[in-house]
């Protein structure tokens, strides 16, 4: 029975991948202008935050705090204090795109949830089948959700928000469901009673009396749509989970800290000031409003929603000639990635050339060049490492050639180990290859080279990232402990430890590589300038590493390849003339 089972596997994963790709083919204009849409509103919201002083934002807030509170000075303060100290590390910018992500992922899943949740309310039947994908929404790892948005939408805020809504959704519609069914049902009848028609129970009985339970469902939103700004930042996402994960990728313990500090800042913010909007109110004497009063409410209203619109609509066009103008470089956060873009970018600059950096997952990055959310990239580790990415997109790219050759992968073990070859490993390490990330192609020439050596046939890869790679590489040599990881050069590693490449007589890791430059189909007739800056682009190990070795050392990326760039004149020469 179970070789029978095993025998017909039914192939889930082609399903889901078919019924994906027909979607994406089937919807790609709607997608297409959502994408479009929704990046320029949320461009327009951002920069609307912008436009007001830090200082003056922050004094908003706080006395926005300090009424809310009832004028108690716990809120302001903590308000006042959070929000300085992220102006003071030079992460506005980032707190704003944040920013702009939860809101706008919030109230997209409000406009969703809330009649959800109403016509769970109102059928037994709408619940039965609504409340297990709700389920599924919830408990499915919030990663999964980042696939279907980069293929609707490509890269950026918008299929970040899609993720976060899918994710985010499910309280505010459970809420509504349970506040409209916790009215008493003696109030119910005595409204059916006097000929209440359905709309005017609704809105009259039904909903201001589930509010405070409507409005808990919120708040809970908003913190699961904040939960989500980190992984969001894989797929391209601005704002302070980009700072995050970069620093997660590249073992920076001191930026980790501070951005996430900040996020921490930005959830008690949000969360104090939907708690507090959802507070009971004192009993007052209520005035009651008048016809010409609601009309104003509702003409007013209508206004907004027309200013949001019309903001939309002009952002997203503004958007549309900025991109034109902008060349956009994608990367992986490894550290030659890291050194060798912000060169390129920075170079780009100096000849007037607007440049946007976006890191991504690898695999994203790959596809956002085939599909033109990205221009161009200089990560391209041939003929191996990224060999299935290369074979996958090919037709779909344009490969400018190599930037950088030497380019080494293999085994790496601290000099200190008695070993020389890929045959020597027996039981060292705990019998663990210490890896980067499961995508990355280092990886999977890692787990194809143990199983091409029986010697270590019972040795496994540990996935982790770059960065947690190197810092247990640091640890383990500080304590002359034995230690194998997936290694690459150039990295600054090779400079600062005593290390070693494991012979590899079967070539399971491969031999030489080369990096080479990407682009977008029809780059070069959209942009000659830059296209001509990434053709010649081209340099040395020693280049790129003395441009990783002063970022590993703190220095601000950009600002390392803006030293680099001033002490090598006459190379950068080449690549502009």
């Amino acid at each position: 029975m179970n070789n029978l089972l095993l025998m017909s596997k039914l192939p889930i994963a082609n399903w889901v991948e078919s019924f994906t790709e027909w979607l994406t083919n089937t919807f790609s204009g709607l997608f297409s202008f959502l994408q479009s849409f929704g990046q320029g509103l949320m461009d327009g919201v951002t920069n609307l935050l912008l436009i007001v002083p830090p200082l003056i934002f922050i004094a908003i807030i706080t006395i926005g705090a300090f009424m809310l509170s009832n004028r108690r000075f716990g809120l302001a303060s903590f308000s006042l204090i959070g929000l300085l100290f992220i102006y003071n590390q030079g992460l506005w910018n980032e707190l704003m795109s944040t920013l702009t992500l939860v809101l706008i992922s919030s109230l997209v899943s409000i406009i969703i949830g809330v009649p959800l949740g109403i016509l769970m309310a109102k059928s037994d039947k709408a619940q039965k089948i609504i409340t297990p994908i709700l389920d599924f929404m919830q408990t499915m790892p919030g990663f999964v959700y980042l696939i279907p948005a980069v293929a609707f939408f490509g890269i950026g805020m918008v299929p970040g928000v899609f993720a976060s809504v899918i994710f985010a959704l499910p309280p505010t519609v459970r809420f509504t469901n349970l506040g409209i069914r916790q009215v008493p049902k003696e109030l119910v009848e005595a409204s059916d009673s006097f000929g209440s028609t359905g709309s005017q129970k609704l809105f009259k009985l039904e909903l201001p009396l589930a509010k405070s339970t409507i409005l808990a469902g919120i708040n809970q939103t908003t913190m699961l749509a904040l939960s989500m700004v980190v992984i969001a930042s894989m797929i391209g996402a601005p704002g302070l989970g980009r700072g995050v994960l970069s620093a997660l990728q590249r073992a920076q313990v001191g930026n980790g800290f501070v951005n996430g500090v900040a996020l921490v800042i930005l959830a008690i913010i949000i969360d104090r000031f939907t708690q507090k909007l959802n507070r009971p109110k004192t009993a007052t004497t209520k005035t009651a409003t008048s016809p010409e009063q609601k009309k104003k409410k509702r003409i007013i209203g209508g206004v907004v929603a027309l200013a949001i619109i019309a903001l939309g609509v002009g952002s997203s066009l503004m958007a549309n000639n900025n991109k034109k103008d902008t060349v956009n470089l994608a990367y992986v956060e490894w550290d030659t990635e890291v050194a060798s873009t912000n060169v390129v970018a920075e170079v780009m600059k100096e000849q007037g050339i607007n440049v946007n950096v976006t890191p991504l997952d690898n695999a994203i990055m790959w596809q956002s060049i085939a599909n033109g959310e990205a221009d161009a990239m200089v990560a391209a580790w041939l003929p191996k490492t990224h060999k299935a990415q290369y074979d996958q997109y090919k037709d779909q790219i344009d490969l400018l050639g190599s930037n950088l050759s030497g380019a080494k992968v293999g085994l790496v073990v601290p000099s200190y180990m008695d070993v020389s070859s890929i045959d020597d490993l027996s039981n060292q390490a705990d019998k663990k290859i210490v890896g980067i990330e499961p995508g990355a192609g280092v990886v999977d020439a890692a787990n194809k080279t143990v199983e091409a050596y029986p010697n270590l046939s019972d040795w496994s890869v540990e996935t982790s990232s770059s960065g947690a790679m190197t810092v247990a590489l640091g640890q383990a040599i500080k304590n002359k402990e034995p230690i194998v990881i997936t290694g690459w050069s150039p990295h600054w590693m090779f400079s600062k430890y005593d290390l070693k490449y494991l012979d590899d007589p079967k070539q399971a890791m491969g031999g030489e590589e080369t990096i080479n430059t990407v682009t977008r189909k029809n780059f070069k007739t959209d942009n000659e300038d830059a296209y001509k800056i990434l053709k010649n682009f081209n340099w040395t190990v020693d280049d790129m590493e003395s441009v990783m070795l002063d970022i590993n050392n703190g220095k601000d990326p950009s600002d390392a390849a803006k030293d680099w760039i001033k002490a090598n004149q006459d190379k950068v020469s080449e690549w502009t003339k």
